[in-house]
């Protein structure tokens, strides 16, 4: 019996592949052809040239896609589900089709719900991670990070996932540095731990945040800054002011790369939290492994 599958998270700019069996990971690819990069919609020829050196070895395997794949701009629209859901749900609402090359193949949906101040909520790609992660980490409650363009902060209640809200913590900080004042006419930026420490703390002030963003031209016209360092004053500043949301009284969660995890763990220091950090690729392998017998029919 074959147990060989493809696991993929296919978001707006990049693509990765992971070749499966079972739920340990053969091998695994990455390309920067997300959506944005996708010919004239053709998602099906682009998938089978990126897959293809796995094709060719072990045939039309099964496919599991999650992330913005099945948005409205992806290969097919999969409608959100509303939290709080689990497996079994993310299963049941999942779209099944066949690949023109004959693999059968799925889209994880994503989630929908509501956050601070009882907005609206979506997520696409993330309810695989954060599931993953509540099987590597079992907790009654716990509250995940999840960084990136758009940084979201989850709660996992059993295992299911519960409210959650997104900060555009990393578009506003290249939207700073690439389009605004405060990054115009900048020497090549440093790492500065002490200038990112010093943007973490001002967030603490509780100022609104457009007024504090200001500090990074007047830090660096008086001197307090050096132009070298600016980017790392915003980035505390940002990282600092997204976790002033965060509560203290549970265990927290960083699903993202080692350097990202160290800077939000910087940040959160000085507010009293403790951050852990896990892998995202390898939350996101075991969420997948745990939906694909489901989506087979084969799970107990």
């Amino acid at each position: 019996m074959n147990n060989n599958w493809i696991g993929i998270d296919w978001g707006t700019t990049n693509f990765r592949a992971f070749l499966m069996c079972g739920e340990q990971c053969l091998s695994n690819l990455s390309h920067p052809c997300g959506l944005l990069a996708v010919e004239k919609n053709r998602f099906a020829d682009t998938l089978h040239t990126l897959l293809q050196p796995w094709l060719v070895e072990h045939g039309a395997l099964p496919v599991v896609m999650a992330g913005m794949v099945g948005s409205q701009q992806g290969w097919h629209e999969v409608a959100y589900i509303t939290q709080p859901c689990g497996m079994k749900s993310l299963a049941a609402g999942a779209m099944k089709f066949t690949t023109d090359w004959g693999s059968p193949a799925w889209i994880i949906p994503g989630v929908q719900g509501l956050g601070l101040a009882q907005q609206p909520e979506v997520m696409r790609g993330e309810e695989v991670q954060l599931l993953g992660l509540a099987r590597r980490h079992p907790a009654a409650q716990c509250l995940a990070i999840l960084p990136g363009t758009h940084s979201k902060h989850v709660q996992l209640n059993q295992g299911e996932i519960g409210h959650f809200s997104t900060f555009m913590t990393g578009e506003l900080f290249s939207l700073l540095c690439r389009h605004s004042i405060l990054g115009n006419a900048l020497p090549e930026q440093q790492e500065d731990a002490q200038a990112f420490i010093l943007g973490a703390d001002t967030a603490r002030s509780g100022a609104p945040l457009s007024h504090l963003i200001f500090s990074a031209r007047t830090r660096r016209l008086s001197g307090e800054i050096a132009a070298a360092n600016i980017h790392s004053y915003l980035s505390g500043l940002l990282i600092g002011n997204e976790l002033q949301a965060l509560p203290a009284h549970q265990p927290i969660w960083v699903v993202a790369s080692p350097p990202l995890v160290a800077r939000y763990q910087m940040a959160a220091e000085p507010l009293g939290l403790s951050l852990r950090a896990t892998d995202g690729d390898s939350c996101f392998i075991n969420g997948l492994s745990q939906l694909y017998p489901l989506l087979q029919g084969t799970a107990q």
